[in-house]
């Protein structure tokens, strides 16, 4: 990528000439992709009630609970969207159907927006304001659990990464519930907070009704299996990504292809540039907002297969040295991020070592290390 194309620009800079170009329909609700509700909602249910009343086997108890956890993923991504306004506006109607959407994971519309409407869109990949951001050389030097975590083998270290995925989000919403109760008025509080407790208590009474064997496979394995769905695409869609201070989607977000029948059952997450671009319309044209970006800005736009972006999430460090690079704190390997060389590099091998030059595949990263870019 040259010097030009990696200056940042605002958000502003892509809405502005996406809108000359994209139709104006497009900006509206699309109300009738409510019904996506309805067959998620059924295998989710069916898939439950299966499990707690049918005398089967373990073996089918556990394809029961793949299929449950798949559909509570899709339920999860469906309120994302819906809480972003593009499928109704009336408040109290696209609150109800995204708290019945994120349900399984305890999330609340209220703390939901808040954590990720406004605070994780507003400063998306900035520094101190991003609750979704990750760790820079400063904050790894400050926490010893860190630290430890990274004493770790590489290669162990990238396996328990991607097993982490499994818990990643239900853990996340618990420390974000933790930092943004505080933020909210006090008459709001006990709203946030029923917002929450309500669905664990629903999912404890269900243990209590049906018996903790058939729990595990009718909701915690499910959990289990929804948590790496989404958490499978949430850290690809910024973590290979730069540090900035200012809103740039194409520069701090990636976007990553799937079969298109994943697409569909995901509601075009894959598409995360785009989303982040217009975060109020519908999945539905986010190919269309695709297509204009490489367009527009071939030489700014990120996209990658998901399994490799996964497989790069779990083989480099998440620390970031600079804003530009990242750090295996301990080894003192570092690496480029994307739109600085780690298109190139991959993870083929380990990252060159701190201070020294690496190839010229490898240039960008240095240069970016160095302040030299």
């Amino acid at each position: 990528m040259s010097e030009a194309a990696r200056e940042l620009r605002p958000l502003g800079t892509y809405t502005r000439m996406l809108k000359r170009v994209l139709p104006r329909h497009v900006f509206q609700p699309e109300p009738w992709r409510l019904l996506w509700i309805v067959p998620h909602s059924a295998l989710a249910l069916g898939g439950i009630a299966a499990v707690a009343w049918l005398e089967l086997h373990w073996l089918l108890k556990l394809v029961l609970a793949v299929v449950i956890g798949h559909a509570f993923a899709s339920l999860g991504l469906f309120g994302h969207e819906v809480l972003h306004g593009s499928v109704v506006r009336t408040p109290w109607l696209r609150n109800l159907a995204g708290q019945w959407c994120l349900w399984p994971f305890a999330i609340g519309p209220r703390l939901w927006r808040r954590w990720h409407n406004v605070e994780h869109h507003g400063h998306t990949q900035e520094h101190g304001e991003d609750p979704d951001a990750m760790h820079t050389l400063e904050e790894f030097h400050a926490r010893p659990a860190l630290q430890l975590i990274y004493r770790i083998a590489p290669p162990l270290r990238a396996v328990l990464t991607l097993l982490s995925l499994s818990v990643w989000f239900s853990f996340h919403a618990v420390q974000m519930l933790r930092r943004f109760l505080p933020a909210f008025p006090r008459r709001e509080r006990p709203v946030v907070l029923a917002q929450f407790a309500l669905p664990v208590m629903s999912w404890l009474a269900l243990a209590v009704w049906i018996g903790a064997r058939d729990w595990l496979f009718a909701y915690l394995i499910p959990l289990l299996v929804a948590n790496f769905i989404v958490m499978s695409y949430i850290v690809t869609n910024h973590l290979l990504n730069p540090l900035t201070p200012v809103n740039d989607p194409l520069a701090n977000s990636l976007s990553v292809t799937v079969p298109r029948w994943v697409d569909v059952l995901h509601f075009n997450f894959s598409h995360h540039t785009e989303h982040h671009i217009f975060p109020g319309l519908s999945s539905k044209y986010a190919p269309l907002v695709k297509r204009w970006c490489k367009e527009l800005w071939p030489d700014r736009y990120h996209e990658m297969p998901h399994w490799r972006a996964l497989w790069l999430v779990c083989t480099t460090p998440r620390v970031y040295e600079r804003p530009t690079t990242l750090i295996d704190p301990v080894r003192q390997q570092v690496y480029p991020v994307l739109g600085h060389g780690l298109e190139e590099v991959g993870a083929a091998g380990p990252g060159r070592p701190a201070g020294a030059k690496g190839s010229r595949a490898r240039d960008g990263g240095r240069k970016a290390a160095t302040g030299e870019a």
